[in-house]
């Protein structure tokens, strides 16, 4: 498969050029064209114009190189390219933030630079009063002795004036200011010219005919890009959440993953973006009285997960997975399958000749999912009559019911009633298989009905453990 390869523009409009076209003319590019595809991108940019020297110019670039990079990331992009040497002070940011390899123009040069000249050259360096205040040469270019222009305001009046470089003025007056600048730092013994601006790329021509020995920026840039693969990015995992089904048990989800994650600082948590999307419609009245399919509603969440960078999905509502099946064929990312999670759980810790009472909604029982699950594992699942499952259903769904907001009363009681009645069909272990049940249960794991000590599973609970397990391999792989 080959590159594709974008450019953010706009930052420098001329240099973004500049860029691109050095990579179009690049001769690997020009060798296996039917390998690369290119993409320049440029908006509307307010702060254009001027020069940098102030943090809010820096926000603005953020938020513009962003909103670009996050287009990039709907269209297959592989690598990009950030023609700006200022926008690269917050680079580590933005790459936290973005799926796709961000290619490091310092990098780039340091290593072209390390290939060619030997440790201890002086370098004259011509850049922006903000990279040369934020010393951010010097972390790439420490071994090198790195000269700087005594006539700082001429370069900036050179590239940002009214008739500087930014404003398309290749010749006449900001040509010779440059080329000044460039005796000046010879003068002083420097071997090499790097500019720390790219916009100085479009005089390189004509400073070289001059005799200035002045690097490319833009074109060593671009075959960097081009000749080094992209590597792995370090970034945390990303949990998506199909939220809404219902909005307690999202929350209560959530919460689960948070107290089970060591974390020792809001960093440490899990990073996590939910679509909360109530209007799906009832799982439960599909699977039993044939209304509303919510497959398509369900899938377009997901979508928005995976369009969002989630690394897999949870859905922290049992009737729900019903529908998994039909939709993970058409995903890119995984759906963490509860259930199957669940009995995974039940099996290694009480053991497949445990038998288990579901309460769950008539949705989940009649569809069989739970059924289908323990079957495989070998587990025997146990499921109240007719008369406790209207009791379920009224816990769950009636006014005084979890959904409507209540847990305590009678919806307590009412799953108390019917935990009893499995128990005397011969459960050990109780399933609380919708997601609002453990909301009756907040802190507890086992209940005790005539002195009888009888293990609840909270699926969501489990589920959670899982993905915190899930973020930790994931972390280490990185």
């Amino acid at each position: 498969m080959g590159e594709k390869i974008a450019v953010i523009g706009g930052l420098g409009t001329l240099s973004g050029g500049d860029l691109f076209f050095k990579l179009l003319k690049n001769k690997r590019v020009l060798k296996n064209q039917l390998d690369y595809h290119f993409i320049f991108e440029q908006q509307p940019y307010s702060q254009i114009n001027l020069p940098l020297h102030q943090e809010e110019d820096i926000k603005s670039r953020k938020f513009y190189s962003y909103n670009i990079c996050k287009n990039f990331e709907q269209r297959g992009i592989t690598k990009i390219l950030l023609p700006c040497f200022a926008s690269h002070s917050f680079l580590d940011e933005l790459q936290k933030e973005i799926a796709i390899p961000i290619v490091n123009i310092f990098i780039a040069i340091a290593k072209y630079v390390k290939t060619r000249f030997p440790v201890g050259t002086r370098i004259g360096i011509m850049t922006s009063d903000y990279v040369k205040q934020k010393m951010m040469l010097e972390k790439y270019f420490s071994y090198y002795e790195l000269i700087y222009p005594a006539e700082q305001t001429k370069l900036m009046e050179a590239i940002y004036g009214k008739y500087g470089i930014k404003n398309g003025y290749l010749e006449g007056i900001p040509l010779e200011y440059i080329n000044e600048i460039c005796k000046e730092l010879i003068s002083n013994k420097c071997d090499v010219i790097l500019p720390g601006i790219t916009e100085l790329s479009l005089l390189i021509e004509p400073l070289r005919r001059r005799g200035i020995p002045i690097l490319d920026v833009n074109q060593i840039y671009a075959d960097y890009a081009l000749e080094n693969s992209s590597g792995k990015i370090e970034r945390p995992f990303k949990l998506g959440i199909l939220g809404g089904v219902g909005p307690s048990a999202t929350v209560d989800f959530m919460n689960k993953i948070i107290k089970n994650t060591p974390a020792k600082k809001d960093q440490d948590h899990i990073k996590m973006v939910v679509e909360q999307n109530p209007q799906i419609p009832d799982r439960t009245a599909n699977l039993v009285n044939k209304e509303t399919d919510p497959t398509v509603a369900m899938f377009s969440t997901c979508k928005r997960l995976e369009a969002e960078g989630a690394d897999t999905i949870a859905i922290p509502c049992n009737t729900a997975h019903a529908f998994v099946g039909s939709i993970q064929e058409y995903l890119k990312i995984p759906i963490i399958n509860m259930l199957t999670t669940t009995a995974e759980y039940i099996v290694k810790r009480f053991g497949k000749s445990t038998k288990v009472g579901l309460l769950a909604t008539s949705g989940t029982v009649q569809s069989g999912v739970y059924h289908d699950v323990f079957i495989a594992a070998g587990v025997t699942v146990i499921i109240p009559d007719t008369i406790h499952q209207q009791l379920v259903m009224e816990s769950i769904y009636g006014e005084k019911g979890v959904k409507a907001g209540q847990i305590n009363g009678i919806c307590g009681r009412q799953i108390l009633a019917v935990a009893d009645h499995l128990i005397g069909l011969g459960a050990k272990v109780i399933i609380l298989g919708c997601t609002e049940l453990p909301l009756l249960f907040p802190s507890e794991e086992q209940i005790y009905i005539d002195n009888r000590a009888i293990q609840l599973v909270d699926p969501t609970g489990v589920l959670a453990k899982k993905i915190v397990a899930m973020a930790k391999d994931f972390s280490n792989k990185v």
